[in-house]
């Protein structure tokens, strides 16, 4: 015996409404487009997180190259600014002090290369007032052909001329220095500017 008759029954007289039967076909079909719908709407949802993902790494990869950017040329600025007293003194003491030292053996080279092509010729020095000593002492050993040697008050330490034959230079080690100072001075003033233009 059941326990039915002990509980109350609240269901109304109301007439059963018929379902409609479903047919498999349709049924998967339904089935199908949700799945689409759903694998669409799952697509458009990655292709947009992947996009949003793409601009946040282009956005920090731009920032960080500008900070790079502006680091490397901050570092090339200081670097600069702190040689710069070095090559002031590269080019007014040190460099002045080489090329007079190695002034004779300058000039020695100088006349070997000439004399190649003009063999058996008088050689002629034209040098600085005090300077003419040091260059015959070099001389002596070197060449076996006439060499004079004469002092001028025009010249200037580090300037000299020499002739051979037909061919003749001048050296002029001051005029090179100042030639490098020059250029050092243009150099360290276009990186000031670039620094402070951009």
């Amino acid at each position: 015996m059941t326990i039915a008759h002990l509980l109350e029954d609240f269901a109304m007289d109301t007439p059963a409404v018929p379902v409609a039967e479903v047919s498999e076909e349709v049924l998967e079909e339904k089935r199908l487009e949700s799945y689409e719908k759903g694998y669409s709407a799952g697509w458009d949802d990655a292709v947009t997180a992947k996009d949003r993902e793409s601009t946040h790494v282009s956005s920090e990869l731009a920032n960080s190259l500008e900070d790079l950017s502006f680091t490397f040329h901050e570092a090339q600025t200081q670097l600069l600014e702190s040689l710069d007293p070095m090559f002031k003194v590269l080019t007014s003491a040190v460099l002045p002090d080489a090329m007079a030292a190695s002034f004779g053996h300058h000039i020695v080279d100088q006349l070997t290369d000439m004399a190649k092509s003009q063999a058996d010729q008088a050689i002629n020095i034209v040098v600085s007032p005090g300077e003419g000593t040091t260059v015959r002492a070099l001389l002596t050993k070197s060449f076996t052909v006439p060499v004079q040697v004469r002092e001028d008050v025009v010249l200037s330490p580090g300037q000299a001329y020499l002739k051979v034959g037909g061919i003749e230079r001048e050296i002029n080690s001051s005029a090179l220095i100042d030639s490098i100072q020059d250029s050092i001075e243009a150099f360290s003033f276009h990186i000031t500017e670039d620094s402070k233009y951009g």
